[in-house]
């Protein structure tokens, strides 16, 4: 599927780069529980932060999902 130009492009596919190369961050954990293992990420670099930059990266992923559906 051609992602160019789908909004939330540029973190999924930055995670899906780390994964491939077995680098962990926030949007790419190795984890049997993927949700929570971000969340966590997120609240050692960004306590303050952790729960809106979370919700940020539910919305983006989201919003990938459903452009890409409506492109198909």
């Amino acid at each position: 599927m051609d992602t160019t130009g789908l909004p939330g492009v540029a973190p999924i596919e930055q995670g899906l780069r780390g994964l491939a190369l077995g680098h962990e961050s926030e949007a790419a954990p190795h984890d049997p529980s993927p949700e929570h293992r971000s969340y966590a990420r997120l609240a050692l670099t960004h306590a303050d932060s952790a729960h809106s930059r979370y919700n940020a990266l539910i919305r983006t992923l989201v919003s990938f999902e459903r452009a890409g559906a409506c492109v198909n």
